[in-house]
């Protein structure tokens, strides 16, 4: 499976505008999601497995990868295509370890320094931010396109910029050399998923 970063939707079903999750992804896939994070933050175990088993039958049927975020247990239970950990979660190198060489593993970051280590620990790409205020994540840092454009310079891994991404917005990172978005509430808020999915798109590969 080739990794194609453009579109990255990270899931949020309190934000959701469709009865289920599984409307809200395979809509999004329809309008150009090129890969999808499953974020649960407040289920049991059991239900994220669940969960991810269903949310995976619809990324297989599109060929999109599932990463699934935090849930290194998760991530292998369901045979997801990777894991997306944070500063706090498992370092880069254990997760690695874990996962072996085949999956995808992203790790975010907010500093070079976080940057440069996550490239030599394994981490396959980057979710660099948060670049814009957002209400999806608490604790935030931010990061300014001056700092975006260090991170770049200094790795060679593709790197997924975060945090209040949406289309008033992405098109500043057009010639960035950032690899794709990664978008939350623009896109599983909005009423038509798909419509906002593909316009997003749009405006960033045009």
């Amino acid at each position: 499976m080739k990794m194609d970063y453009t579109l990255y939707l990270c899931t949020d079903r309190g934000l959701m505008s469709t009865a289920t999750l599984e409307e809200a992804v395979e809509a999004a896939i329809r309008g150009g999601v090129t890969m999808v994070q499953l974020r649960e933050k407040d289920c049991s175990s059991r239900e994220f497995y669940e969960t991810a088993l269903s949310i995976k039958k619809i990324t297989d049927q599109y060929q999109v990868p599932l990463i699934i975020n935090d849930r290194l247990d998760i991530a292998l239970a369901v045979d997801a295509a990777g894991l997306h950990i944070g500063q706090s979660d498992l370092p880069a190198t254990v997760a690695r370890r874990i996962l072996g060489p085949d999956k995808i593993l992203g790790v975010s970051a907010a500093e070079p320094e976080e940057a440069k280590k996550a490239q030599e620990e394994g981490a396959d790409y980057l979710g660099v931010g948060a670049m814009f205020a957002t209400g999806t994540k608490k604790n935030t840092r931010p990061v300014s396109m001056e700092k975006l454009a260090k991170i770049r310079s200094e790795v060679s891994i593709p790197i997924v910029v975060i945090g209040g991404v949406n289309e008033t917005n992405c098109a500043q990172f057009k010639g960035t050399g950032v690899d794709g978005l990664a978008v939350v509430s623009a896109i599983i808020a909005k009423p038509d998923i798909e419509e906002a999915a593909r316009n997003i798109k749009r405006i960033f590969t045009e």
